[in-house]
């Protein structure tokens, strides 16, 4: 049986072109490594910004301790991770 879970996480926005829509632009081969190294230990199935659902259209932050990387400037996003039992 698969276990699903959802969370919101601090998503380095660097990262986002590549979670969403898989386009490495402006990405090094050890960021692409690292993100995918994150999402097979975490087991994540989708990212999704959550910026636009908001109403007001928040902005991306800085953040000391985002889900992955060094501090950088980050969007709150839904994260689906899906283990199995």
């Amino acid at each position: 049986m698969n276990k699903t879970t959802k969370s919101v996480e601090r998503i380095p926005t660097y990262a986002l072109p590549y979670l969403v829509n898989g386009d490495k632009t402006n990405l090094t081969d050890q960021d692409v490594q690292m993100i995918d190294d994150v999402c097979r230990t975490n087991c994540i199935e989708l990212v999704t910004p959550i910026g636009k659902s908001v109403e007001g259209d928040p902005e991306p932050y800085f953040c000391c301790s985002p889900m992955f990387g060094k501090p950088t400037e980050v969007e709150d996003c839904i994260v689906i991770m899906t283990q199995t039992a």
